[in-house]
């Protein structure tokens, strides 16, 4: 079996033919911010800027380094690359800012917390064995992006609710940027984890009387703050947003940007 680094400095393939040679639908875990986000636009913009299926992961591997950062360091108070996992690859390697390890209240959030970072890990380090050296680094990162994160249990269900709604509606779009179809089948299988993250999410905030900033217009609030304990609209389903209303929401935490 191939490591992570031999696959990163072999000949490089296309996405498609790695995908299916690692038998893609067997891999675990999904970020919330994963391969949704990053193509959540109108398929004639992608098209006329000639965007890949490989800068669509790329830019994926930007915002599933966030998310398993901030998870990783809530946890453990390490950083990805202090657990072994790679981060280098093209443009500025950046550091990251912020955070530490969170000591949860309660315990079952705190198993919930193991699953997420769980995911958010091999989701980096899937993205990561399929673009081999083509890869971004990650770039620099301010945990603090919102301002909290690490101070409470509520806190850590705040950001992590901004995360999973995000990342979710953000598939919308994915869907239909995405040439591959057997990406756009593990994009599937991505998404369906992210309902789960989303759905055990918002429950914990509903159930421990948590109110949670709106992100923006798109939103639709759990209780206490909103009547909704799922992101659904009126017709049962999830509404989209565009890749630069996901942009807007992930920013803060990119102080000199992404690695594209």
């Amino acid at each position: 079996m191939k490591t992570e680094n031999s696959t990163e400095n072999s000949t490089p393939e296309s996405a498609e033919s790695v995908l299916s040679r690692r038998a893609l639908l067997g891999c675990a875990g999904a970020g919330a911010l994963g391969l949704a986000a990053l193509a959540a636009s109108s398929a004639p913009v992608w098209a006329a800027q000639g965007v890949s299926d490989v800068d669509i992961l790329n830019f994926a591997l930007n915002l599933e380094y966030l998310e398993a950062e901030y998870y990783t360091m809530t946890l453990t108070g390490k950083n990805l690359q202090q657990v072994g996992i790679g981060v280098e690859g093209r443009g500025t390697l950046g550091p990251t800012m912020g955070g530490g390890q969170l000591n949860f209240s309660d315990p079952m959030l705190a198993a919930v917390a193991r699953e997420l970072t769980f995911d958010e890990q091999q989701h980096v380090k899937f993205i990561r064995s399929v673009l081999g050296n083509r890869a971004v680094a990650k770039p620099a990162l301010n945990l603090l992006g919102l301002g909290i994160g690490f101070g409470s249990d509520a806190e850590y269900l705040t950001v992590a609710r901004a995360m999973e709604d995000t990342g979710t509606s953000a598939y919308i779009g994915a869907s239909t940027m995405i040439q591959s179809k057997t990406i756009l089948g593990a994009a599937a299988r991505i998404l369906a984890d992210e309902a789960y993250h989303m759905g055990n999410v918002r429950l914990m905030i509903a159930q421990k009387n948590i109110t949670v900033p709106r992100l923006d217009g798109v939103d639709i609030l759990p209780p206490p703050a909103g009547n909704r304990f799922f992101f659904a609209d009126n017709f049962g389903l999830t509404p989209p947003r565009t890749m630069e209303q996901v942009k807007a929401i992930v920013r803060p935490f990119f102080p000199n940007g992404m690695n594209v």
